[in-house]
């Protein structure tokens, strides 16, 4: 059997979506001929964990760990955020109108100081430590998946002085992601963004984009032998009831972090569908698993729907599939920002394997209409549409009163599944290795 390296941030026990990718791929890899041996960090700050997910690493998995050192310390100080509470993604602003002159100050710092990201202190001890593992231990590809995309730098270094072939495995775009331009970079630091984003996908054997709009994009950047691997489920999210029992009130659930970037004309349609139909707004229940922002909570407030929000900050992974195969609609909502039409989220697949009704809003030539339509698994409206929003929900309602509201089954929806997709990915480095 072949052995390829994973060079990975993200494994357990972090918890959120960043570690689902290749905590799957590297279960079904084995049965495509390659071995895995996955590098990752030892006491990383990790916005959130699960240990739960521990079971899901294969027995064939090798794991290297190696010590990181992380700016988060200087982070707390500064901002007076207590030492054993995690720090959220994004460094969200919480609620507040205007930021405060030390949560600037540490956007600004992120930005110019820790280029290409946080965990940058850790590329150059980890090159020494794999040269001296790899020349041991050798392997026959190297695969980096980022953000963090310091990953992708630790594997450069190591393509160039062991010559192994490597596939840079982008999750989210870098200097293209849709909070880039909210960094505070000067113009050195964005040069030295740019030059390095550059450096790996020019360098890179393969390039791999979870979406079709993320992959144009970065072979507009300069990257060669770019292919599509989308997100996916597996089989633990697949919906195996036929027919699914109503709940007892309709039921609306989110699953993930909810922030202010995203569309509010959603809690819009919701109020004044309550408005307008009494029943409805008896009936409607607001499931949210996740951490909301309070900019979003004062709305709702505003909007008169915190009487219907039952909010949960965490779940283990298991328990959020069995939130979603428990609802009667699902939603999906994409940030409002530049490229909205290249976020193509591992949460859409999940949903899916739910086999639950499902409402995105998002663009309407983005990558999300693409797979719904291509599943016929649930509908996409654009940012601001409400009426549509509306008229779909409504429908929804009245085949929720009649019982109507059956499992989504199809064919297609297999192509997506994470074992399918992991022999898509084998492809890649057979004909790489070969």
């Amino acid at each position: 059997m072949r052995r390829v390296l994973i060079i990975t941030y993200y494994w357990p026990p972090s918890g959120g979506s960043g570690v689902q990718r290749w905590l799957k791929m590297s279960k079904y890899l084995p049965e495509n001929g390659w071995q895995p041996v996955i590098y990752t960090a030892e006491d990383a700050e990790y916005p959130v964990e699960d240990p739960s997910l521990e079971k899901d690493v294969a027995p064939e998995v090798e794991i290297v760990r190696r010590p990181i050192v992380e700016p988060y310390t200087f982070y707390k100080k500064l901002l007076g955020i207590k030492k054993e509470e995690k720090v959220k993604a994004g460094f969200i602003n919480e609620g507040k109108q205007k930021s405060t002159w030390k949560e600037n100050l540490s956007v600004w710092i992120r930005g110019n100081f820790f280029i290409p990201d946080a965990r940058c202190w850790w590329i150059k001890p980890s090159v020494r430590s794999l040269s001296k593992y790899l020349k041991e231990n050798p392997v026959d590809a190297i695969i980096s998946t980022g953000p963090p995309h310091s990953m992708h730098l630790i594997a450069k270094a190591l393509h160039k002085k062991l010559n192994i072939p490597w596939v840079a495995d982008f999750r989210d775009p870098w200097t293209e992601i849709f909070y880039f331009d909210s960094l505070k970079l000067s113009k050195c630091s964005l040069r030295k963004h740019k030059r390095l984003e550059k450096q790996v996908l020019t360098e890179a054997d393969k390039v791999v984009a979870v979406g079709w709009h993320e992959a144009a994009d970065l072979e507009n950047l300069g990257a060669k032998n770019v292919h599509v691997v989308t997100n996916g489920f597996d089989n633990e999210c697949v919906c195996s009831e036929n027919n699914f029992e109503r709940n007892e009130k309709f039921t609306i659930t989110y699953t993930g972090v909810l922030l202010p970037n995203e569309s509010f004309v959603i809690w819009d349609a919701l109020n004044e569908l309550c408005g307008e139909n009494s029943e409805f707004a008896n009936n409607l229940k607001i499931k949210l698993i996740g951490h909301i922002d309070g900019k979003v909570k004062s709305y709702m407030v505003e909007k008169n729907l915190e009487s219907k929000v039952e909010n949960v900050e965490y779940m283990q992974h298991t328990q959020v599939l069995e939130y979603q195969r428990k609802s009667d609609l699902l939603l999906l909502l994409i940030p409002i920002a530049k490229k909205a039409e290249c976020i193509l989220t591992g949460k859409l697949f999940e949903y899916i394997a739910s086999g639950r009704p499902i409402l995105a809003v998002a663009p309407e030539n983005g990558d999300v209409a693409r797979v719904l339509k291509e599943t016929a698994c649930g509908f996409t409206v654009d940012f601001n549409d409400k009426e549509k929003m509306k008229s779909i929900i409504k429908d929804l309602f009245i085949k929720y009163q009649e019982n109507q509201l059956v499992t989504n089954k199809n064919d297609v929806v297999e192509k997506f599944s994470r074992r399918n997709l992991t022999k898509e990915f084998s492809k890649i480095l057979d004909n790489l290795t070969k």
